[in-house]
């Protein structure tokens, strides 16, 4: 059985998504709360042409990197277009304005003028020191580097994400690249676009495929009131002000594809069943009878199924295959390598069923590690070199379909001549080792 258990470990919330007694993935909560996936008013304190970029402050000493490049145009904060936000564009900005702007503006209504204020406005004049604007937090601060920000505002839902950008020209309805029905994918697009926002992106995610497409249609425009809402509120919330905050991650696993097919929702704590079951009767009621709340003074939840060994293991180098074989799994600042070593398998008939057998093992269970320790960036796997072309694409192959279970994407680039297989993965959150210190 799959089961979800939520549990309080030194102190911090672990969520553990196991497979009978087995981990698939674990994930702590940052004792210092994230600000990934929020929404701010922040204020432009500088803007470096040089790597094209500004730093933007949020407030309480946290400064933001937004690139100019990936963000053409900013959400001016006072001047949300109407056609997005539903309400009455507000035309008195919150910035600096000098002396030369307007003298421009004024030039542009004298006669004869080539720069008329309506040709003016097609192009978003440049991002200035002192602007208010609104951004999302698209990746949190690691080390030395400052979090992320984008003005490509997403909110997800159990079945669909919403995003919306200043322009509101991304009109689209695109879908998770594990969908490959095209006749599904070509029917729910035509029974969405007609309710869709023309100014708002929609992505339907794995999770909705099959679901009743009235249950996605309700969520796509819950997900748009909430933007519209958050959009309109902006012009009336003084600078660094939090207009939206991402649910604990604990909640936001819920909607994820393998959490939405546990048999179980387990937690040992009180106020998390609280908190899961106020979530889960609002937005996903089909759930809710899945979840319960463990008591058992004699047997606590974490040692009822090993999550405490399951972590220990999970933060060893060395793990050990069922044939007697073994990975050693290095992590360092640029890549993670991950060594196919033989062990003390005692082999087969032909040392070319030995290596493939240890490397088909091996792949299954490196797929496995990856999502378990939350791996990202490059990767590389150093299998037991086969001499073997045929073996070689059945390794990859078989690799490339074990790590599409990941819900993270996961690329299995190719194999070089050395033997070495490339992969990369999208980083969403710290390694759990970082989550663990």
């Amino acid at each position: 059985m799959n089961r979800l258990i939520i549990t309080r470990l030194d102190g911090r919330i672990l969520t553990a998504l196991m497979d009978d007694m087995k981990a698939v993935q674990m994930d702590f909560e940052d004792p210092q709360p994230s600000n990934l996936g929020s929404i701010y008013i922040g204020k432009v304190k500088d803007v470096v042409q040089n790597i094209n970029a500004a730093f933007v402050d949020l407030g309480g000493g946290v400064t933001g990197y937004y690139s100019l490049d990936a963000n053409p145009e900013p959400w001016l904060a006072s001047r949300i277009p109407a056609r997005i936000s539903g309400k009455e564009e507000i035309q008195a900005e919150r910035h600096w304005r000098p002396a030369s702007m307007e003298l421009q503006e004024e030039c542009c209504r004298l006669p004869g003028c080539m720069e008329t204020k309506d040709t003016a406005k097609k192009t978003p004049r440049p991002l200035r020191s002192g602007d208010e604007i609104v951004v999302q937090v698209l990746k949190d601060a690691v080390k030395t580097k400052d979090p992320v920000l984008t003005s490509e505002l997403t909110l997800t839902g159990r079945y669909c994400v919403l995003s919306a950008e200043p322009s509101g020209r991304k009109n689209y309805i695109r879908f998770s690249g594990k969908i490959s029905d095209n006749d599904w994918k070509k029917k729910t697009t035509e029974f969405l676009r007609p309710a869709k926002e023309e100014t708002f992106g929609l992505i339907v995610r794995t999770t909705a495929y099959q679901a009743p497409p009235e249950q996605i249609l309700t969520e796509m425009n819950r997900l748009t009131e909430r933007m519209k809402q958050i959009l309109a509120s902006a012009p009336h919330r003084t600078c660094f002000s939090r207009l939206y905050e991402e649910v604990p991650s604990c909640v936001s696993r819920l909607r994820d594809r393998d959490a939405q097919t546990a048999d179980e929702i387990l937690t040992d704590d009180e106020d998390i069943f609280q908190m899961l079951n106020a979530h889960l009767t609002q937005e996903q009621p089909d759930m809710a009878g899945r979840l319960r709340l463990y008591k058992d003074p004699l047997v606590p939840l974490s040692k009822l199924y090993s999550i405490e060994k399951n972590l220990q293991d999970a933060l060893q180098k060395r793990v050990w295959l069922p044939s007697g074989a073994y990975l050693v799994i290095e992590q360092t600042e640029a890549m993670t390598v991950i060594d196919v070593n033989t062990g003390k398998f005692t082999g087969r008939k032909t040392m070319r069923d030995t290596v493939r057998m240890i490397n088909l093992e091996a792949a299954r269970e490196t797929a496995r590690q990856i999502r378990l320790r939350n791996l990202s960036g490059i990767i590389l796997v150093d299998f037991i070199n086969m001499e073997s072309a045929v073996d070689r694409e059945e390794l990859m192959r078989k690799l490339e379909e074990y790590c599409s279970g990941d819900p993270v994407k996961v690329s299995v680039v190719d194999m070089t001549r050395l033997g070495l297989a490339e992969l990369t993965r999208k980083k969403t959150r710290k390694p759990l080792h970082e989550q663990w210190r």
